[in-house]
């Protein structure tokens, strides 16, 4: 039962420690960095494509809870890719719109910053789905 959640939990560290290992080659690390939404790779494809493979090995390719965690692992995916450039694209161009406003501390407290980097590539989404099943298919030999 624990390897459900395990193989995940740990796909995720391995996902976002590659991620902050590389952000550091380029930038002072930083506890946000733990947690970044984009970057090499994809922490969250990484999580949902361990998850499929380990039910996948464990519970059958036929299995009904396989097949949600694979139409699942699609939509997060699909949004990584898709929804969150296009939103980071909105915060890029409305932080380009508060900045062409006169500068004010009204202003400055009323519209944050937004985030502009939040989705994913493809080739990161591709390392993401690496690391997950990888990281399920070791737990899987070792284990069973």
């Amino acid at each position: 039962m624990y390897i459900y959640i395990l193989c995940p939990i740990i796909a995720f560290v391995i996902a976002q420690g590659l991620k902050t290992i590389l952000h550091s080659f380029k930038h002072k690390i930083s506890w946000r960095d733990i947690f970044a939404y984009s970057d090499m790779p994809s922490g969250h494809t990484a999580v949902v494509i361990s998850l499929v493979v380990i039910l996948g090995l464990r519970l059958g390719l036929s299995s009904p809870i396989f097949a949600t965690a694979v139409v699942f692992a699609l939509i997060v995916i699909v949004d990584a890719i898709g929804l969150r450039n296009y939103l980071g694209q909105h915060g890029k161009t409305l932080n380009i719109l508060v900045k062409d406003l006169k500068e004010d501390e009204f202003l400055d407290r009323s519209y944050p910053e937004l985030l502009e980097h939040i989705g994913h590539t493809p080739l990161q989404v591709i390392i993401g789905f690496l690391i997950g099943a990888l990281t399920s298919l070791v737990a899987f030999y070792l284990f069973f």
